[in-house]
């Protein structure tokens, strides 16, 4: 079996290129895809792609739509979205990246720690999984690829 999955969330770690590490040691067959991780780029795509904006709000406007192309296709053509809501900043994008996936019916696997159980209560509650690490993540990888642990 082979498996698209989308690694949505926190951008200031590693865990998406550990996931992506792991799951190449144990030659997995996964195709990997995620959102842009520079956060200039991210941040001023709209107005590099259609012109500058005086208004901050318009700025932003621009640059959020535009990824939302990129993002939605990308959960659309998914098998699997992992989410990770990392510890510093509060990834709003993260849980909408979620509840799209979920509304599409997608599998959801959501990765945080103890500490923001309460805060992700709902959006742990559309998930198949919830983990608290990258390995656990690739363990559910492996099951559903090769149906061992």
């Amino acid at each position: 079996m082979n498996l698209k999955v989308y690694l949505s969330g926190e951008i200031h770690t590693n865990w998406r290129e550990e996931i992506i590490k792991k799951c190449k040691d144990l030659n997995l067959k996964i195709e990997f895809a995620g959102p842009i991780t520079n956060h200039e780029l991210s941040d001023d795509c709209g107005v590099a792609i259609l012109g500058k904006e005086s208004n901050k709000f318009w700025h932003d406007h621009k640059s959020a739509k535009i990824n939302a192309i990129r993002t939605r296709t990308a959960i659309e053509r998914s098998d699997v979205v992992v989410v990770r809501f990392g510890e510093k900043y509060k990834q709003w994008n993260a849980a909408f990246d979620a509840g799209f996936a979920s509304a599409l019916s997608k599998a959801l696997i959501i990765m945080h720690n103890d500490e923001h159980q309460h805060a992700l209560k709902e959006v742990d509650a559309a998930a198949l999984a919830v983990t608290k690490n990258v390995d656990e993540v690739v363990k559910i990888l492996k099951y559903t690829i090769e149906g061992k642990i």
